[in-house]
């Protein structure tokens, strides 16, 4: 049902108290997948992704009604996706003492102990060189590899340039080769 409407659509229906609850429940079923795996490529751990999806989804439950349409609402989603794992690792990093340099290499070690994760080689090779990329130049990898998303939305979401964003995509793949190459 919910791939059948809209954005738009959802959000009228959301504004309607008879049926804010199930358009609610029609955009966390059109967008928790994808926000679940766009967390879980930045925290790595499944259950640190599953949490940060759901406070996503609190979050967005309790700011949706300001909602003001200026952007499109998977941005605007992932833009409180992208905040809320940001402010976790950050969180994170303080907590354990982590220095900032040091938490890729704690992901690294959950990616290797994760039973979830069911990549081959190539696609573990890939999430190492992702790794150790800086935070943001990890993320603008992330949204435009995987999630595909243009440089627009990714502006929108990330709230940076579309300059800035082509740059750091294009340092962060240029990384990632150097390091497949000489890692292999």
């Amino acid at each position: 049902m919910s791939e059948h409407l809209s954005d738009s659509e959802l959000l009228d229906r959301f504004h309607n108290p008879d049926t804010r609850n199930y358009s609610f429940d029609l955009i966390t079923r059109k967008y928790q997948e994808k926000v679940y795996w766009h967390v879980r490529r930045i925290v790595i751990d499944h259950d640190d992704a599953d949490d940060i999806t759901q406070e996503t989804f609190v979050k967005i439950w309790k700011n949706l009604h300001g909602f003001k349409q200026e952007s499109q609402l998977f941005t605007w989603i992932y833009r409180i996706a992208t905040n809320e794992s940001i402010s976790f690792l950050r969180k994170k990093k303080k907590i354990l003492f982590i220095p900032l340099i040091h938490i890729e290499n704690k992901l690294e070690r959950t990616l290797k102990d994760d039973y979830f994760f069911s990549g081959d080689k190539i696609q573990f090779k890939l999430q190492q060189a992702i790794l150790k990329l800086p935070e943001k130049q990890r993320i603008v990898f992330n949204l435009r590899y995987y999630d595909e998303m243009k440089y627009e939305d990714m502006s929108k979401v990330l709230d940076t340039s579309v300059g800035a964003l082509k740059a750091s995509y294009h340092h962060a793949a240029k990384k990632i080769e150097y390091y497949i190459k000489t890692t292999s």
